[in-house]
């Protein structure tokens, strides 16, 4: 077996020929890297099964996202039936909450009193324009219709575990298309 020293002491023969007329060819030449052909096909031949393998399990990754889209698409779904059982169902026993608008990590409780007791009624329906997953994570954009005919856009982030929904981070434009500034009439 050739080590990387010797590699290196070796002399190295050129990977281009002068041709006629001025003109240069590139060589391939095994020899210069110390390689046979089998060994570089044998090599070659295990890269591409590496690659298909990559391939079989990039797939099995996207198989949760895919599931965590359908959850966070039945958390828009529970709002706009103002389906609470359907809410509480997909909100897991540990979840948070946090927004721009002094929500730090609240707790299930403090959500549904904060944000679904008094939201619930005065949301129209969603237009949930980007829906991305990966892994556990989501992040939603959406444009939410108010029954007052206003309109707001969030973008939130959602964590995910068995199912359900952990955590939510939302993100709000300027203050006056708070939820609450839209709901006030303000």
């Amino acid at each position: 077996m050739t080590g990387v020293a010797d590699l290196i002491a070796r002399p190295q023969k050129p990977l281009t020929q002068k041709l006629e007329k001025g003109s240069w060819k590139r060589r391939m030449d095994m020899t210069r890297f110390g390689i046979s052909r089998r060994k570089a096909l044998e090599s070659g031949a295990c890269a591409l099964a590496g690659a298909a393998a990559l391939l079989v399990t990039a797939r099995a990754d996207a198989e949760p996202s895919t599931t965590y889209e359908e959850i966070v698409r039945r958390w828009y779904e529970a709002w706009e039936k103002k389906d609470q059982d359907q809410f509480e169902t997909l909100m897991a026993d540990n979840f948070t909450f946090t927004s721009a608008a002094g929500d730090d990590h609240i707790s299930k409780r403090a959500f549904k009193t904060q944000c679904w007791d008094t939201q619930v009624n005065f949301i129209d329906r969603f237009d949930l324009e980007r829906v991305f997953g990966n892994g556990n994570e989501a992040f939603v954009k959406y444009l939410c219709h108010t029954k007052n005919g206003k309109s707001f856009r969030n973008v939130e982030y959602f964590r995910l575990r068995d199912g359900k929904v952990e955590a939510i981070e939302c993100y709000f434009g300027g203050k006056s298309t708070f939820p609450s500034a839209v709901s006030n009439g303000s």
